[in-house]
């Protein structure tokens, strides 16, 4: 192996050549989902420099999936009752087996701690090389929301940290999510490696941007914006019920909900119930990345109570447009913000939410300096996290190789 000096990170001698990659994730593109896009974004930049592998469940019936830049090994699925989530069923599949064992990797990196992260851990185990491992979701709530139990969520818990115990590496995607993930019973150190995002600055709207006569948007009105899956999980009834309260006091706005869900049929009959049919859209799924970038350049403010989010990617996508988001104090998701500076928080209720929206818009000054501040302070791009990933995979060869310099691969 090629060594080359860093003498920027402590005189680590690390490894130059090509590395191969694995990447396990348990849903995946072209099913959407904020774990999917992430992944997506980090081989897709990883394979400019190394050959990563991702492996995945196989594409829904229906749906296809475009070129990519890095190679994708499916394995078979079955569809969960109740719930209406697939899962990775990779022992049962021969072929997928038999690519793993004739496959020979540099390190491995697991996106979640189910059937394929678990897959995912072994290759490391038999291939003798180090295993990574990002958490990125609150899983305990998901367990709950789930199951209604906490001595199942509890028996869940424990099940998906001995995987994340066996890597020799946890990442998390804020400092609240290191708290979280030693909550849930983590014995590894973990380090910290944010997320970001694709979406790049627009230049200034010369004269009215063509989306203010598609949504009917009033010249006083400000215009507000929530992108992501519309569901409870998500917190959007509260916010609904705080908009209500805005127009209860004749404060202007439009509201525009990027996005589909499970809840999305009661959110549009709630904003009938409500009387904000002039106030609130529903704008449906957003694919094209230019187009999306277009709407968070319109808004004058993010919308987003979720307390369920760990490192929310929208957040950075608004930040990418000079566009500031209101979280509740103290969700995970909002770790990284400075209310006041680079974006804003609200107490966990509808009536300060609402207060909080009334008193942002009440000094221009300050609010042109916090969307300033959230452009500087959490736009974040993915080839920002690609140098931190690359060099802590680097190193963690490194280490592991001074451990165990032997390597095998054994059947599956």
């Amino acid at each position: 192996m090629n060594y080359v000096q860093n003498s920027n990170q402590g005189g680590f001698e690390l490894p130059s050549k090509r590395l191969r990659i694995a990447i396990f994730v348990d849903l995946f593109l072209p099913v959407v989902d904020g774990v999917a896009i992430v992944v997506h974004n980090l081989a897709t930049r990883l394979s400019e420099t190394s050959d990563v592998t991702v492996f995945a469940p196989a594409i829904p019936d229906g749906k296809s999936m475009p070129q990519t830049a890095y190679k994708i090994v499916r394995c078979k699925k079955v569809k969960i009752p109740l719930i209406g989530y697939d899962m990775a069923i990779p022992y049962s599949d021969s072929e997928f087996c038999k690519t793993l064992r004739n496959s020979k990797f540099d390190i491995v990196h697991i996106h979640s701690p189910f059937s394929l992260g678990s897959i995912g851990v072994r290759l490391a185990r038999k291939q003798h090389i180090p295993v990574v491992a990002t958490m990125h979701s609150q899983f305990e709530m998901d367990f709950q929301n789930q199951s209604k139990s906490k001595f199942l969520t509890r028996i869940m818990l424990n099940k998906i940290m001995k995987v994340f115990n066996k890597c020799d590496e946890c990442w998390a995607v804020n400092d609240k999510m290191v708290e979280v993930f030693y909550g849930y019973g983590a014995k590894k150190a973990i380090s910290v490696h944010l997320n970001g995002t694709d979406l790049l600055p627009l230049e200034p709207i010369v004269g009215t941007s063509p989306l203010i006569k598609r949504h009917h948007i009033d010249q006083e009105d400000k215009i507000f914006l929530f992108v992501g899956r519309i569901s409870r999980l998500k917190n959007v009834f509260f916010l609904l019920e705080s908009l209500q309260i805005l127009s209860s006091r004749n404060f202007p706005f439009k509201m525009l909900f990027v996005g589909t869900g499970p809840d999305e049929e009661l959110l549009k009959s709630s904003i009938q119930n409500f009387h904000l049919e002039h106030h609130c859209e529903m704008v449906g799924r957003i694919d094209d990345r230019q187009q999306l970038a277009e709407y968070f350049q319109l808004a004058d403010l993010f919308l987003f109570p979720s307390l369920y989010d760990a490192s929310s990617l929208v957040q950075i996508e608004a930040a990418s447009q000079r566009t500031p988001s209101l979280f509740l104090r103290g969700a995970v998701t909002a770790q990284t913000v400075h209310d006041g500076i680079d974006g804003f928080l609200s107490d966990n209720s509808q009536v300060a939410y609402a207060n909080k929206i009334i008193s942002i818009f009440s000094d221009e000054t300050s609010y042109q300096n916090v969307c300033e501040g959230a452009y500087q302070n959490l736009y974040r791009t993915w080839d920002d996290e690609i140098l931190d990933s690359s060099f802590d995979y680097r190193r963690l060869i490194v280490i592991h190789s001074a451990r165990s310099p032997y390597r095998s691969v054994s059947s599956f």
